[in-house]
């Protein structure tokens, strides 16, 4: 994995930790105060789906060495 995924990777990864630990358990999900972070979680989803498959497409055209 190149190191440009790998740190899109951690950012991905942490953003949607820090959104998971901001949420107030004791409400319901979908409250207007847990929202924004439900919809930063999606976009967090979002974003390791999408540099997993760029990942993916970076390595159908290269050669494994022997």
């Amino acid at each position: 994995m190149q190191k440009f995924y790998k740190v899109f990777l951690v950012v991905f990864v942490v953003f949607t930790a820090i959104n998971v630990y901001a949420l107030d358990w004791s409400t319901d999900l979908l409250s207007e105060d847990n929202l924004k972070f439900v919809f930063s979680i999606a976009s967090a989803v979002i974003g390791l789906i999408v540099l997993y498959v760029l990942h993916t497409w970076s390595q159908i055209g290269v050669k494994i060495k022997k």
